[in-house]
Formats: C-alpha cells, structure tokens, sequence
C-alpha cells in the first residue's frame, strides 16, 4: 500500500484518526453538520502525525510519521480490547489484534506457555487456552470466549521465577552447548532484486543497501559455514523480487533455525547521522526475547569495540520478520549510507570484514556460559576456523 503521510485527506485519514482518538492519542473532532461527519474531509495534519509518531513509539515500530503497512496493520490491531470479540484460531490466516496480545499475556503470567506475545491467535496460543480450559473444567476448545474470559480474570498468576518463554529460551541455548559445529543460522540480506533499499551516489559510483547487504552476509556465511554452522541465506545475488517479512520469517520456521541474522544500512536526510544499531523483538512494555536481545547486546557492542562507529544502541521492535521468527532474532543496521563517514567505511572491503568478524565473535560469545565468556572486542574468530579445519 502506498503509505499514508501528512497532506492526505479522506475516509482512510479518517478511519486512521478514530482508531488514534480511541487510543487517547488524538482528541474527538467535532463534527461538521454533514450527513457523513467528517469522514470525508478528514486530514491528515501536523497533529495527526504526532499522534502516529507516538503511536510508532510505544509499539515498537519505525517512528516516521507515516502509515504505511506495517503501522496499518498495527493500528487495526490495536481497536480490539478482550472482550470485544470471540477469539480462536483460523488456518491459514490467524486472527491479530491487541486483545490476543493481552490474552496471551495473562496466560504467560499464570504459567501457560504461548510462545511470544505478539498478538497473534496461532496454534500455540490455541493450545496455551486449551489447556487452561481443561484445568478450569471448562471444554477444551482453544478459544476464548465469555466464559473463558471469565475464568482467567478471576484467577491469579501462578508462576515463580520467570515466563514460560524466557526459561524455555535460556534453557534451549544452556543445553545446546558452546560449540557452533552443527547450529543452523539464517542470514537474511536485506533488500534485493528489484527493490535496491538506500541508493546514494558519490561521483561516478552507484551504492545500493541491497548489495551492500549481499556482500556482508556472504562474507558472514563463508566465516560461519567455517566454523561448522549450516548457514542459509533468504536471498540470493540476482534479479528475483525478495520475499516479503513474513515469508522470510517462515522460511527460517521452516528450517528450525537457531538464530536469525538480517543485515541492512540505514538512511537519513541528515548527513551527519552515522553509527550502527541492532534491533531485536520486543513490544516496549517489558515483553521481549530474552537471548534476542542478549544477542542484539553482543552484536551491537563487538561492532562498536572492533570498528570505531558512533554507537546508536540495541532497541526493542516489533518488525514483523523479528516478531514471525520462532528463534532468537536480531536485525543489524551497519551504518548509514547517506553518512560521509559511514560511506567510506561501508565501502571498504576490510571494513565489511571486520564488521563481519564482530558479528561471529557475537554469536559464539552467545553461546559460552558466562564463566567462559570473554571480554567484548578480545575474542579471536580465526581460532573458529582453525578448530573447524583440525576436526
């Protein structure tokens, strides 16, 4: 869709502008005496951006002002509170809505492991409520109604010691052991084919994110697929449209990957903005992936310790592909392409090797236990890859 921005006018401004004055984000317009309201006259103004903004902001999303599909999809799901409606779950395409999210919420605090709460009625929710209406005498359905809903607001949380989630998480990386021979790793370039992400050109020369992107996740699957990972990427170099977030999501699904690597540059209309960031899922109200944003944590300070780049700090979001994924997932944006600086290190192929470098000290410092890990910039990946030659 084409993203909705400032200047706009029309009833989707105005389907925008009551879902925000439902969220007390926007006060209620009075209406102009016309059959229809002002649906029809509704605009898209300064204060209607700042209410997106704010919106953006608590929910975890890119904080641009517009509405594009991913803030749509989340604005149509934020009108929903429990109650409001019968859930359950649909195949193929899975009911969403801010009532799921509270749902599943309430579940995880009495002990009922949902997976991640991100507002989506899958099969894991489904069975999460199931086994709470078992419990409860009620018929094991897996969906939530009145009598459900009633049953869950009159009992207490019960767990001790952590979310279901958090300590299924933390257990699956103990027990995987140190070692990296064996673990299954998606890298997803960012971009591609037909869609070349940030263009900036500098004289003569051409720079696109996408094969900026390409470059670094080749050279991060050759360091990888050295030190014994199985390494798949979700893109390959050519023309091919890439998939869209939540088919990539999938694919790492698909494959019962352990971790989900997508790299990117940024974009500014300031040329002064510089530095790297990593991201990892997380609602902004406390839910998060636990070893995501431990991962995000090492990826973010090894890039700053080894490269020299402004630090712009590791952030929790609820990007799609970081909220489909099943395992720990970070995206990386290694600097900003509009930036001067930042240009010239992107463009350097030993920086791109550093950066890359970094990123496998991260992952394997993910998986020492915390007496055998190191300080960050120290570890020496090379040995990686002599252990890997040896065996």
């Amino acid at each position: 869709m084409r993203a909705i921005r400032r200047g706009d006018a029309g009833l989707a401004v105005a389907e925008i502008r009551a879902i925000l004055t439902h969220l007390g984000l926007l006060t209620p317009q009075p209406a102009n005496g016309t059959a229809r309201g002002d649906d029809a006259d509704a605009r898209f103004d300064e204060v209607t951006e700042r209410a997106v903004r704010a919106f953006q902001q608590a929910r975890g999303l890119s904080v641009d002002g517009l509405v594009g599909a991913e803030t749509w999809r989340a604005l149509d799901a934020a009108r929903w509170w429990l109650g409001a409606r019968n859930l359950y779950h649909a195949v193929p395409t899975p009911l969403v809505g801010e009532d799921i999210r509270i749902l599943q919420e309430r579940l995880l605090e009495m002990g009922y492991d949902v997976g991640r709460a991100d507002g989506s009625y899958g099969a894991g929710t489904a069975r999460a409520v199931a086994q709470f209406q078992r419990e409860v005498g009620l018929t094991p359905d897996g969906a939530c109604g009145p009598q459900t809903l009633f049953a869950l607001r009159r009992l207490g949380r019960k767990v001790v010691g952590g979310r279901p989630q958090w300590l299924r998480e933390s257990e699956q990386l103990r027990s995987s052991g140190p070692a990296l021979v064996g673990k299954r790793v998606v890298i997803d370039p960012g971009h591609g084919g037909a869609d070349p992400g940030v263009v900036v050109r500098d004289g003569p020369l051409r720079w696109t994110e996408a094969d900026l992107a390409w470059d670094l996740a080749t050279r991060l699957e050759g360091r990888l697929a050295a030190a014994g990972v199985r390494v798949h990427l979700t893109r390959g170099p050519g023309a091919a449209a890439p998939l869209p977030d939540r088919a990539r999501a999938q694919f790492a699904n698909d494959l019962g990957a352990d971790l989900f690597i997508s790299i990117h540059v940024d974009t500014s209309t300031n040329p002064a903005a510089e530095g790297v960031a990593t991201y990892h899922f997380g609602t902004g109200n406390g839910v998060t992936s636990t070893v995501g944003e431990r991962l995000a944590g090492l990826v973010q300070r090894e890039i700053v310790a080894r490269t020299g780049m402004r630090d712009c700090h590791t952030h929790a979001k609820t990007w799609e592909l970081l909220q489909s994924t099943r395992m720990p997932a970070v995206r990386v944006d290694v600097g900003y392409l509009t930036s001067p600086a930042d240009r010239t290190r992107l463009t350097d192929p030993r920086f791109r090797d550093t950066a890359v470098e970094a990123i496998v000290a991260a992952v394997q410092r993910m998986y020492f236990p915390l007496e055998a890990d190191v300080p960050t910039g120290t570890f020496d990946v090379t040995t990686l890859r002599a252990r890997a030659r040896v065996s």
